[in-house]
């Protein structure tokens, strides 16, 4: 059972404005912009993320929370990280108990909380343009 929903409301009214200004700066953190599948409203979260081939793994130490459900329903999010803003596609939970892609530390953590899930996402590369064209295929 990952982390109860008491503590993951405490952190969404509390803990959550306090870190969103300097997550996105961090090594393993980033925030996430979604929009609400019922509300329509932007939302941004705070979360551990980590880079893995293609793209980036999200520790979902609370299950799957509301955040994560927007993204599903999506299928696309917006991540910033590192402070780079990119974006991710063909957002998937997995079930990974052993979270072989995470870092030791983090591993750790997330066997001892029984957070046995992780989404992972695509992360959407920009095409090149050959040198001395513009994007538009103008001159």
């Amino acid at each position: 059972m990952p982390l109860p929903g008491s503590l993951a409301r405490f952190n969404r009214i509390v803990t959550n404005r306090i870190t969103k200004p300097f997550a996105a700066r961090l090594p393993g953190f980033g925030v996430v912009t979604h929009i609400g599948r019922r509300t329509g409203r932007t939302y941004s979260t705070p979360v551990n993320l980590f880079r893995r081939p293609g793209g980036f793994t999200f520790a979902l130490t609370y299950g799957r929370g509301d955040w994560v459900q927007n993204v599903l329903h999506a299928g696309s999010v917006e991540v910033k990280t590192r402070r780079r803003t990119l974006r991710l596609t063909n957002p998937t939970v997995v079930d990974a108990p052993g979270h072989a892609e995470l870092p030791p530390p983090v591993r750790t953590i997330l066997r001892f909380i029984h957070a046995d899930e992780e989404l992972r996402a695509d992360e959407v590369v920009a095409a090149a343009t050959p040198t001395g064209a513009s994007a538009t295929g103008g001159p």
